[in-house]
């Protein structure tokens, strides 16, 4: 796929020399690039007859599709992609219980979902895709991942090399890429992103740029409780995680949207954190919810800081 063809308006020269230097880095024959390049290309071949992408569980194929060989062949390959961060999914039988029950965040924007059949879409930090699956049941015209991580780039190329998705892609690209595609979203998904960027207004900024006029934001981000429009900004870590940076609350965050030049922004959903969301699962083993908040006093974190919420707006160019 010659991605720079498909966004016109996009910065392709520029854009062209990413994607090149992108592909010479994970086409390198080093061991953190193998360990996931290998499994996807031994399994490549195999096709899923059906897929169902409108229900919680992402569905690939089923246990029929495959030989028994083949399929404790793909099972091998799905573990060699743990830790599962986003799902749930179903692949050729095999249910895979992730880290987040991530069709919860997606059942709290349906009832917001801008019009995506026949749209051009980014999901923002895509992860291993269940996002862009779950798009898929509405039909856009074509919906790019930008997922800078070689472990879920990979996750999400198996997957859809079973499924066939070819209005679903992935790049190795990062929302700081946004600025090679100005005016070329018509909706765009940043979920769980922004308070991993040192600057969140820079980050609004880029993603209102890459919208065309009228464009939806769909923007879905931790927060701290409170009114008043301020941050937390973490000494080191907060609830664990060194690559936080600015904690918002609502308002601040409604305020942060107005400031890089979004109009009618609405904040349609707001909830605390819980362990019935994010858990360890046989598909997670490491640290999870319950190990980043105070057991003595579940309203804080690890680190004494209040315990994060989620909240949910949408916004327009």
């Amino acid at each position: 796929m010659d991605l720079c063809d498909r966004f016109p308006c996009a910065d392709r020269d520029a854009l062209r020399q990413v994607l090149e230097a992108k592909a010479d880095w994970v086409g390198q024959a080093k061991r953190g690039f193998l360990r996931y390049r290998e499994p996807w290309q031994s399994v490549r071949h195999l096709r899923a007859s059906s897929c169902a992408f409108s229900g919680d569980v992402v569905r690939i194929g089923s246990a029929d599709d495959l030989a028994p060989r083949e399929q404790e062949q793909v099972r091998e390959v799905l573990r060699a992609f743990m830790p599962w961060r986003k799902g749930p999914f179903s692949v050729f039988g095999i249910d895979i219980d992730a880290e987040w029950r991530s069709e919860r965040k997606w059942n709290r924007i349906l009832p917001e979902l801008p019009e995506l059949a026949g749209r051009v879409v980014a999901d923002i930090g895509s992860n291993n895709g269940y996002y862009l699956f779950r798009m898929a049941a509405h039909q856009p015209a074509f919906a790019l991942g930008f997922e800078p991580y070689v472990q879920h780039y990979y996750t999400f190329h198996t997957l859809n090399s079973f499924a066939g998705q070819e209005r679903l892609h992935t790049e190795l690209l990062g929302i700081e890429h946004l600025p090679l595609f100005p005016g070329c979203f018509d909706v765009i998904f940043c979920l769980g992103i922004l308070y991993h960027r040192p600057s969140p207004l820079e980050a609004l900024r880029d993603l209102h740029t890459a919208l065309v006029p009228g464009g939806q934001l769909i923007l879905e981000s931790q927060a701290i409780p409170g009114a008043e429009p301020v941050a937390l900004f973490p000494e080191r870590t907060y609830a664990k995680v060194p690559g936080t940076w600015f904690v918002p609350t609502a308002s601040c965050l409604h305020n942060w949207l107005t400031r890089s030049g979004f109009r009618r922004v609405r904040l349609f959903c707001e909830h605390a954190m819980s362990g019935a969301e994010q858990r360890r699962t046989a598909w997670m083993h490491y640290e999870s919810y319950e190990d980043f908040i105070d057991k003595g006093n579940p309203l804080h974190t690890i680190e004494g800081y209040p315990a994060p919420r989620r909240v949910f707006f949408r916004a327009e160019k």
